[in-house]
């Protein structure tokens, strides 16, 4: 069910108080070890995806933000757009060549394994952020969202919407060529939120096409297609026009993020069609589009909190701190999600977007 308004509250200052928390380590950390006892600047590379998605620009200003408190010497390097693998290796081979200590990375896929691994030989410590690597032991250690919870939440919450109904689904995912943890766990959770058998987890589009949804006292499902947006709100309009093409009476878009999201209903306004969108990111904007009704539901991440949690471990190993570890049960450090919506679903917790609001990041 929906968290009553005190416990919504509590969710909110929590997500305040991490960050209160997380700064004031920072300033901690910089005063021991850097502020007056003469210790060397430790040298790091994030690197992210692109340097447009407003999620990976908040990442980046996070972390120039905390770079001085740790005495780090912040380089920020990226790929010129999804799908970008040499982008990425220019960046991992420029921070070994510098003598980077460690590097903070959003890797673009299994393209970008090898140079990763090259870095970790030549002694650099590497952690992923957001997009754990396939396999996860390719870095050091993650920090990011629970994808595969994030998936699940608005699964979760699209099959109460349904409310038994014939669920027509179009997925929107992120690529068609290359294989990311972020993008399969994210449609597969979504999936498994609403009761929908899987095959391969790692995979897209290989589950039944027509079947039954067995969440929220379920209903008939036919998945219409899996297209490839690519991040971007040009791409998920783009693919939601080719799932409309192949059927008409979509009433249920899921969406690997907001910029996705918006470019979906700018197809299906154009088509004069409705149904409900379903995303992951919570970033202000996306709140936003919750808030106008754009989007029905969103779980939000916390991507400064990765950047500045990652930035604190890398400069806290470099000298000779101990190296952080992956929370109970999983292969990486969780740094939270909690679902956003103004529809509350009995069964699944969530906050309002006017709450999600005072914990987005991004314009």
């Amino acid at each position: 069910m929906r968290t009553t308004s005190r416990a919504s509250r509590a969710l909110v200052c929590a997500v305040a108080a991490s960050t209160a928390l997380t700064l004031a380590a920072c300033n901690r950390s910089s005063d021991s070890e850097s502020g007056g006892d003469g210790e060397a600047a430790v040298g790091v590379a994030l690197i992210t995806k692109d340097s447009t998605n407003p999620f990976f620009v908040a990442m980046q200003e996070g972390a120039k933000a905390d770079a001085t408190k740790n005495n780090v010497k912040l380089t920020v390097a990226s790929g010129k757009q999804e799908g970008d693998d040499q982008g990425q290796i220019t960046a991992i081979e420029d921070a070994i060549a510098r003598g980077d200590k460690g590097i903070l990375i959003t890797p673009m896929s299994t393209g970008v394994n090898a140079a990763i691994k090259k870095a970790r030989d030549a002694g650099l410590y590497v952690i992923a952020l957001d997009t754990p690597p396939d396999p996860a032991d390719t870095v050091d250690i993650t920090f990011a969202t629970d994808n595969r919870e994030a998936g699940k939440l608005i699964g979760q919450w699209a099959a109460t919407q349904m409310a038994g109904k014939p669920a027509t689904i179009a997925l929107l995912d992120l690529f068609a060529d290359k294989i990311v943890s972020v993008d399969y766990n994210r449609d597969q959770g979504f999936l498994e939120g609403m009761g929908i058998p899987v095959n391969d987890p790692k995979k897209n589009g290989d589950e039944a096409k027509t079947g039954k949804y067995s969440a929220a006292g379920g209903g008939d499902y036919t998945i219409v297609c899996n297209e490839a947006a690519n991040g971007a709100e040009d791409g998920g309009r783009t693919a939601m026009e080719k799932c409309l093409a192949k059927n008409p009476n979509i009433n249920l878009v899921y969406t690997l993020n907001e910029p996705t999201a918006v470019g979906a209903n700018a197809a299906l306004k154009a088509a004069n069609k409705t149904a409900v969108i379903v995303s992951v990111d919570g970033g202000c904007a996306g709140v936003k589009s919750v808030t106008d009704g754009v989007i029905g539901a969103t779980s939000q991440q916390y991507p400064l909190k990765m950047a500045t949690q990652g930035m604190e471990a890398i400069a806290k190993v470099a000298r000779g701190g101990e190296k952080p570890t992956p929370d109970a049960g999983l292969d990486f450090k969780n740094t939270g999600v909690a679902l956003v919506t103004d529809k509350a679903a009995d069964g699944v917790e969530s906050i309002t977007s006017e709450e999600g609001s005072k914990i987005c990041w991004g314009n």
